[in-house]
């Protein structure tokens, strides 16, 4: 059987091809666990919290986690919109104070959302092409093989850090304090807050779905 030759052209779109198949969703859950008791209640007032002390980010995501509950149909408030950062700051640990104002406004859930850890990858780059074990029309002379293959042999990559985040939320049933679900979830390189928050959230509300915690 006869080879066909594969040109420079051909072999770039290939690799770029094998590239976008291979890429990975930037947030991906990794893990989640639900309680028995998590199906016994109709869960419809819900209060999202973004347990941070940069406020754009929690506004940012509180906004998004408050949106996907409506689009389903659950009346869910921000705690931006109880809780103001001073409030929080001034509170420090005491849960209980937060926990009875919650309780008070007849909210019977709270969903939170944290960042637990971050880490820093460190990955190689390759040059402008890599290797691969075929016959090529431009290895029947020095020059058509040293034009093709220079940009590689005098590119030959780069190191790379990827910044890597990883988050939990969490479901709280409001009238006993019991921890009724919990999911990990983990972001590489969330370079823009906005796409970031809106994927974020779209995850977790779709798993709470999945998963028969809301309607």
């Amino acid at each position: 059987m006869t080879s066909i030759p594969i040109n420079k052209l051909t072999l770039s779109f290939i690799v770029m091809l094998i590239g976008i198949m291979s890429c990975s969703p930037s947030t991906q859950l990794t893990g989640s666990w639900k309680s028995p008791e998590a199906t016994q209640k109709h869960y419809g007032k819900v209060i999202v919290a973004a347990l941070t002390d940069n406020v754009r980010a929690r506004q940012t995501v509180e906004n998004d986690l408050q949106a996907q509950l409506a689009e389903r149909g659950i009346s869910a408030t921000k705690s931006i919109d109880i809780f103001p950062p001073a409030l929080m700051r001034d509170s420090g640990s005491n849960a209980d104070g937060l926990l009875q104002k919650i309780q008070g406004d007849g909210y019977d859930a709270i969903l939170t959302a944290a960042l637990v850890d971050e880490e820093t990858e460190t990955r190689y780059v390759p040059g402008n092409q890599g290797y691969a074990p075929m016959r090529f029309g431009w290895y029947g002379s020095f020059r058509g093989y040293y034009a093709n293959w220079a940009p590689t042999f005098y590119d030959p990559g780069y190191y790379r850090e990827d910044k890597v985040y990883f988050l939990e939320s969490n479901l709280y049933d409001a009238e006993n304090d019991r921890l009724l679900w919990s999911a990990q979830s983990r972001s590489y390189n969330p370079g823009n807050l906005e796409r970031f928050s809106r994927k974020f959230a779209e995850l977790t509300v779709t798993t709470m779905r999945e998963q028969d915690l809301i309607d």
